[in-house]
Order: structure tokens, then sequence, then C-alpha cells
């Protein structure tokens, strides 16, 4: 399945990558839930836990590729790189 596909569906969990402090300065996707890249590794198992396609995203695309990479080696089967949350959350917006 390709991620836009994914987002059509509405089945799906978001998780922001970034940290805290970049929500706040920049904004954040309503609904995401927020696992900063350096706890991705201790908190894997909330990843490994979910029972839909996870969505993983960031400011630019590069972290989140970085957690889809770690997870997936983990075990993740159904893991996507969202990219930038700016750019996610207008294609979200326009479905």
């Amino acid at each position: 399945m390709e991620l836009l596909d994914v987002l059509k569906s509405g089945n799906y969990e978001l998780v922001d990558v970034r940290e805290p402090l970049e929500l706040e300065m920049d904004g954040e996707i309503v609904g995401a839930k927020n696992i900063p890249l350096g706890e991705v590794e201790d908190r894997k198992e909330e990843f490994m836990s979910l029972e839909k396609p996870v969505v993983i995203f960031c400011r630019s695309g590069n972290r989140s590729g970085k957690a889809l990479e770690y997870l997936t080696s983990q075990g993740l089967k159904d893991g996507y790189n969202g990219g930038g949350w700016a750019q996610l959350k207008e294609i979200i917006e326009s479905l």
C-alpha cells in the first residue's frame, strides 16, 4: 500500500518524532502522538503494539526516515514515512 492510500483509508496512527519544543514553535497535526526520535528505541513497543498502519513524520522527513528504518529492522510491518509535518497536514486536510 502507498502512503496516500493509507491516508485516504483514514485507518492509521500518526507519530510525530519531532521534539516537544518544535511542536510548540511550528505547530502539530491533531491526533498525532509525539515520540521524539531520541525516545523511539526505548519506546519501540508502543509502535509494535499499534494495530493500524503507522505514519511517522517530523519536520522534513529525515528523522522520520531514520525512525522508520530502525523500527522496520525491529519488526514493524506496516510503517510509512509521512515526511514533513506541514506537507502531511496539508494532504490530510485535503482528503
